[in-house]
């Protein structure tokens, strides 16, 4: 059952925190999850916070830590000495000490560095922190199990659990030769199941994914959701195996993605939160409402090139916000579908047979929509048959040509190396607006020769 801070829990804690009670406090908190006792340490204020994580074991803390927003655990590190940070990354996993020495001065990193009691433990994190953190060598762990493909049976489960002993959880157990090259993985089952004196070389499995230190982080993420992987080994440019990567990694993975691409579709061009500074959100926000402002001032140029229909034919005019909604909505529709395909790889086809699709979905769209605006006008707002037609005839093309627009345009930023999620956002609809209300005056001075 997920915990849930109380108030008389809160007032009970506030309380031994007031009276400096640290043993009521070490019993309180005793069984408490870390995330439970992180997300306590962002209602209190910071003073009460700090004191709160001192009273408490580096093994409790150091997973803390983690859960922690960055802004209180860069204070919470500001307020800690190099050896009591060091402390706290001696519990952690090296991937976990990384990251966390990552936020750290250039100044403080290296005294902290310097404080680790295990120098293979400190070893690793150096090694980590060569590689950017968008790759799988920013994510890998550097704990894993490996055999030698020249062990038995006998000594692999020997040295196995050797290795298991700094390893909180044991995923894959993974074969090397003498040069630590990655030949494939061992299957617990067949472990158990097999002579003490049989070679590893006769029964471990050669089929294995991998990835190398350089390869995009979305990309791990991608292999491991469609293999539907727990972990995956990584190697280096020479195929020796250097770490692994575990599932909760990728799940923070893709949950960035996901909040990077709903924030680029919403027109936030920068990764920001809503406690973030007045600054920050405005920095973020302003680029792409700019962009917009200045589509608008292109839908006025337009408009003012047809101002010679305001004087015969004025109901035109009050089509206008529908046939630029309408290519907007159809525009993100589009463009949303195509996103999601591109960022899970099942976009399959060939460009022309997506063209055929995508204009005959938007013509059936079209059609469908049209009639029921065809109808509405005549009979409920009484416009003329011949406004109503060319109202129809335009709001079927709109349709098409956006949804063709929310197709093409993201498969081309793709192509270009550009998130193609920015083809969701003010982008895509600001231009078909544009689009739109071009097409329907274009038709209307086609049709009634203004």
């Amino acid at each position: 059952m997920e915990f849930k801070i109380s108030k008389g829990f809160f007032k009970e804690l506030k309380k031994f925190i007031k009276g400096k009670n640290k043993k009521e406090l070490e019993v309180l908190l005793n069984d408490m999850h870390h995330a439970d006792i992180a997300e306590i340490l962002e209602k209190l204020s910071f003073k009460s916070a700090i004191y709160l994580f001192k009273v408490l074991d580096s093994e409790k803390t150091a997973e803390i830590l983690l859960e922690l927003d960055e802004d209180l655990r860069e204070k919470i590190l500001n307020r800690l000495s190099p050896k009591e940070i060091a402390e706290e990354l001696d519990e952690l996993e090296t991937n976990d000490a990384a990251d966390i020495i990552a936020e750290l001065s250039s100044l403080k990193k290296d005294q902290v560095i310097s404080e680790l009691q295990d120098e293979e433990h400190a070893k690793d994190i150096v090694d980590l922190l060569r590689y950017p953190e968008n790759t799988a060598g920013g994510l890998m762990h550097k704990e894993l199990v490996k055999v030698n493909e020249n062990w038995n049976v006998f000594i692999c489960i020997k040295q196995m659990r050797i290795q298991a002993e700094n390893i909180s959880r044991v995923h894959s157990i993974y074969v090397v030769d003498d040069e630590d090259m990655l030949l494939g993985r061992l299957s617990l089952k067949d472990l158990l199941t097999t002579s003490s004196k049989t070679p590893i070389s006769e029964v471990y499995i050669k089929k294995l994914n991998s990835v190398i230190v350089d390869t995009e982080d979305v990309e791990v993420a991608r292999i491991m959701q469609k293999y539907d992987l727990e972990a995956i080994p990584v190697t280096d440019e020479m195929g020796r195996l250097v770490g692994r990567i575990t599932i909760d990694d990728i799940v923070d993975v893709i949950k960035d993605e996901a909040t990077e691409d709903y924030q680029l579709a919403a027109g936030i061009s920068q990764d920001v939160e809503a406690d973030d500074s007045i600054l920050e959100l405005t920095k973020a926000r302003l680029p792409w409402l700019v962009l917009a402002l200045l589509g608008g001032f292109v839908s006025v140029k337009v408009l003012g090139l047809f101002g010679g229909a305001m004087t015969n034919h004025g109901n035109l005019f009050f089509f206008t916000p529908l046939i630029a909604a309408m290519a907007g909505n159809v525009g993100v529709q589009s463009s949303a579908i195509i996103v999601q395909g591109l960022a899970n790889d099942t976009l399959s086809g060939s460009l022309f047979n997506r063209l055929i699709k995508e204009v005959s979905l938007s013509l059936l769209n079209g059609v469908i929509l049209a009639t029921i605006l065809f109808l509405g006008s005549h009979f409920l707002l009484n416009v003329e048959i011949i406004i109503g037609i060319i109202v129809t005839i335009a709001l079927i093309s709109v349709i098409i040509i956006a949804s063709l627009i929310g197709t093409f345009v993201p498969i081309l930023l793709d192509k270009f190396g550009i998130d193609p999620a920015l083809a969701t956002g003010p982008f895509i609809t600001t231009s078909n607006d544009i689009c739109g209300i071009l097409i329907y005056f274009t038709i209307a001075r086609l049709i009634l020769g203004f």
